[in-house]
């Protein structure tokens, strides 16, 4: 049992050695994400087997050449063979020159490759989108821990002014308890970060194309430069245009309306293009025909005129009808959820910029108050760890206005998301320009 548990410490820490960190940008995660992220890979391929898909609705249309032998041992009366006579050497080719059954299931065919373009592209803003809510949840607890981090020493210090004052008789002793606990929960809350931090690096490295043993460190990024629309209804209409789900399930619809047409043109006549060339051998034959021609050689039309089809193309042409319909009712769901969605979210970005503002006052408020405390902490008219307190309030302001910066940042990509306009901004990102009252 101890060797099971040494192997699995030795396997877990070899596992930890080849671990790697990849400090990305928000734009470089988000490129990266748009080509190695698995689901994106998965609707890639169902994207070439669609494009495939259009090569064998083609095949009829095409011309195929067939060349081979058909010479045989002949006892008797020459019979063909497989529809042939024997012969020394044959080419035989075909080609659809009029079906309108088949030019339908073309036409579908088309159709489900370009709507699963669009099923590429829905799935890549997914992904982006997926991708750019973990980077920011994961700068935004790196920001919250460096914080902390920083405010440990100045809780220390005040736990060492209070003891001392209360030594002196100057404190309570319950201004020594709250110093202790307030030095407790920052120490706690940064432990509780660190663990946060590291899920959530590594559920970016997941997202991005990289084994989970991998993590993803967020960098400074630029900001997204695409500005929102003034009004929810724009935002609304641009979503409902661009939305790439819905554009592949419009076309989806077409391919099977397509399908439909397919079904009830096989009642219409098909022509065909026949030709073939076959060489004859003169033994086959010498005994049994007053004359003979080794050079043989058919071009035509084959017609066929179908009478009496059974019902199997009605079954498949109600088949596709309601599939057509319940389409057209997931469209409608579609539509649905695009405008509350959108809706969510421009009010969600409507307050975390008041949320953002209010956390703006608070800081100056915050960074007021400190300045009056150290003033009269000059005078010596209050202690220093009432000044030290202070300062912890002042960096949990700071804190404050980041998180309600990166709520800001999380609503904006959300409606960009449902606009469909997410990678474009990411492509055009300019450089973050300095924050007004940013953190020195």
């Amino acid at each position: 049992m101890f060797k099971l548990k040494i192997a699995a410490i030795l396997t877990f820490s070899i596992s930890l050695a080849r671990a790697e960190v990849h400090p990305l940008t928000l734009q470089q995660a988000l490129e990266i994400a748009s080509r190695q992220n698995p689901d994106v890979a998965l609707a890639r391929l169902d994207e070439q087997h669609a494009q495939a898909g259009v090569k064998i609705a083609q095949d009829p249309f095409r011309p195929k050449v067939y060349a081979g032998s058909g010479l045989a041992y002949t006892y008797g009366y020459p019979n063909s063979i497989e529809g042939n006579a024997p012969s020394l050497f044959q080419v035989r080719t075909d080609e659809a020159l009029f079906n309108r059954q088949k030019k339908y299931q073309l036409a579908s065919a088309r159709e489900i490759a370009r709507g699963s373009q669009f099923g590429t592209q829905a799935k890549v803003d997914d992904v982006a989108y997926q991708a750019a809510d973990l980077f920011l949840t994961a700068s935004q607890i790196e920001h919250e821990s460096q914080t902390i981090s920083d405010q440990i020493p100045s809780l220390q210090k005040v736990v060492e002014s209070t003891t001392a004052a209360v030594d002196e008789g100057t404190q309570l002793g319950l201004d020594l308890k709250r110093a202790r606990v307030n030095l407790a929960v920052s120490q706690e809350r940064l432990g509780s970060d660190n663990l946060d931090k590291d899920y959530y690096e590594m559920m970016l490295a997941v997202v991005l194309g990289y084994p989970a043993t991998d993590r993803v460190k967020p960098l400074e990024s630029p900001a997204i430069a695409a500005a929102v629309p003034p009004s929810e209804q724009e935002a609304t209409d641009m979503a409902l245009r661009n939305n790439r789900e819905l554009r592949q399930m419009q076309s989806n619809v077409l391919a099977k309306e397509l399908d439909l047409r397919s079904y009830n043109a096989a009642h219409l006549p098909q022509v065909d293009l026949v030709a073939q060339y076959a060489l004859f051998a003169r033994y086959n034959y010498i005994n049994y025909f007053q004359k003979f021609q080794r050079n043989n050689a058919q071009l035509g039309a084959s017609v066929t005129i179908p009478i009496l089809i059974g019902s199997q193309f009605k079954g498949l042409a109600q088949q596709a009808y309601t599939d057509m319909q319940k389409l057209r009712i997931q469209m409608d769901q579609i539509r649905n959820r695009i405008m509350t969605d959108t809706r969510r979210s421009y009010e969600q970005w409507q307050k975390a910029e008041n949320i953002r503002n209010l956390a703006r006052m608070q800081l100056d408020l915050a960074r007021e108050e400190l300045t009056v405390l150290l003033a009269q902490n000059g005078e010596g008219r209050v202690p220093m760890s009432q000044v030290e307190q202070a300062r912890i309030e002042e960096s949990n302001r700071w804190i404050g206005l980041f998180d309600s910066e990166t709520q800001v940042t999380r609503a904006k990509l959300a409606i960009l998301r449902q606009m469909g306009t997410l990678m474009t901004a990411v492509h055009s990102a300019q450089l973050r320009p300095a924050q007004e009252g940013s953190k020195p």
